[in-house]
C-alpha cells in the first residue's frame, strides 16, 4: 500500500482546479460571502474581513515566504511552498510563531502570483499551501487558481480546523490533504492550541478530506502526551482513514511560549517516541 504512496503526485493526472476551472469564479464568490462574514474556520467568529481583522489575525494573501521546499516528505519534493502569515490556532509551541502569531509577509497580486506558480511548472511536483494555516487565505487562493493553467497538484497543509462550508470549496481544488492532526482530546487542544472542540472538528474534516483527495497525516509527538494524544490519534486514523500515509513526526523542540508549561518544557524521549511509533506500526497504519 505504501508504495503507492511515492507515486502519489505522478498519479495525479490533472489537478482539480484545472478540471474546474469553470467553478473557480462561483467558488470565489461562495469565499467572498464568508468573508464579509468570516466563518473559513470553526471559530466561525463572523467578522468582515474586509474592515478588521479576525481572531486568526490574517491579512488576506499576506505571503511570508515563497520557496522551493526540500524539507517536506519525499514524495512531495521538491514542494513549492507558499507561507501565509495568522494562523487559526494559538499553538504555545508553535515553531513558525513569528509568522503564525504576528503580522508578517507582504500581499502579492494574484496574477503576479499566478505567473509565478506558472513558471516553477516542471521544476516543483506541487504548489503547497502552508502557513500559519492556509484557511483564512481561501479567498487569495481561489483568486491565484483562478489566473493558473500549470498542471500542478495543490495540497492543502493544514491544521484542519476548516469549517463544513470550506471543506465544500476545498473538494474542487485540492488534490493532496498534508494534515496535522495534533491532539487526543479537546482538553489538551484547548490548553496547548486555545481551541475548542477540537476532537470533533478534526475528526469531521479528516473523515470528509478522505474521501476527497489523497492524505497524508502528521503526527507530531509531543512530551507526556503520548497515552493522551498520539495513541488515540493513531488508533482514530486506523479505524477512519486507514489508507492515509502517516508521518509520526519526532522532531518537537520546545520554543515560543513552551517554557511556561511544564509538561512540554523539553524534547521528547526515544521511549515515547518508539512508543508512538511502534503502535503505528502495530495498528498496520502506512507509516513513513
Amino acid at each position: 500500500m505504501l508504495e503507492r504512496y511515492f507515486a502519489i503526485l505522478e498519479g495525479i493526472e490533472k489537478s482539480k482546479y484545472l478540471l474546474n476551472k469553470d467553478k473557480l469564479e462561483k467558488l470565489s464568490e461562495k469565499a467572498e460571502e464568508i468573508y464579509t462574514n468570516c466563518h473559513f474556520c470553526e471559530h466561525r467568529c463572523g467578522v468582515d474581513r474586509r474592515e478588521k481583522l479576525g481572531r486568526c489575525k490574517a491579512r488576506l494573501g499576506s505571503i511570508a515566504s515563497h520557496f522551493f521546499h526540500y524539507g517536506e516528505e519525499e514524495m512531495l519534493v521538491p514542494s513549492y511552498t507558499i507561507f501565509f502569515s495568522g494562523c487559526t490556532f494559538g499553538c504555545v509551541y508553535c515553531q513558525n510563531y513569528d509568522i503564525s502569531q504576528y503580522q508578517a509577509g507582504i500581499y502579492i497580486e494574484p496574477e503576479r502570483m499566478a505567473w509565478i506558480i506558472d513558471g516553477i511548472f516542471g521544476r516543483a511536483r506541487n504548489v503547497n499551501w502552508v502557513g500559519g494555516d492556509p484557511t483564512p487565505h481561501l479567498l487569495y487562493i481561489l483568486k491565484v487558481l483562478e489566473k493558473c493553467s500549470a498542471n500542478l497538484p495543490q495540497i492543502w497543509n493544514s491544521n484542519m480546523y476548516c469549517s463544513v462550508e470550506t471543506m465544500d470549496i476545498l473538494k474542487y481544488v485540492i488534490d493532496v490533504y498534508l494534515t496535522d492532526f495534533k491532539y487526543g482530546n479537546d482538553g489538551c487542544a484547548e490548553k496547548l492550541s486555545k481551541v475548542k472542540n477540537y476532537w470533533d472538528i478534526i475528526t469531521r474534516n479528516h473523515e470528509i478530506a478522505y474521501k476527497q483527495g489523497e492524505m497524508i497525516i502528521r503526527h507530531l509527538v509531543l512530551p507526556n502526551h503520548v497515552e493522551c494524544c498520539s495513541l488515540p490519534v493513531l488508533e482514530w486514523i486506523a479505524e477512519n482513514t486507514p489508507d492515509a500515509v502517516v508521518n509520526v513526526m519526532d522532531q518537537y523542540y520546545p520554543t515560543y511560549r513552551a517554557f511556561e508549561y511544564e509538561e512540554i518544557n523539553r524534547r521528547i524521549s526515544s521511549e515515547e517516541y518508539k512508543k508512538a511509533y511502534e503502535y503505528a506500526k502495530k495498528l498496520g497504519l502506512n507509516v513513513l
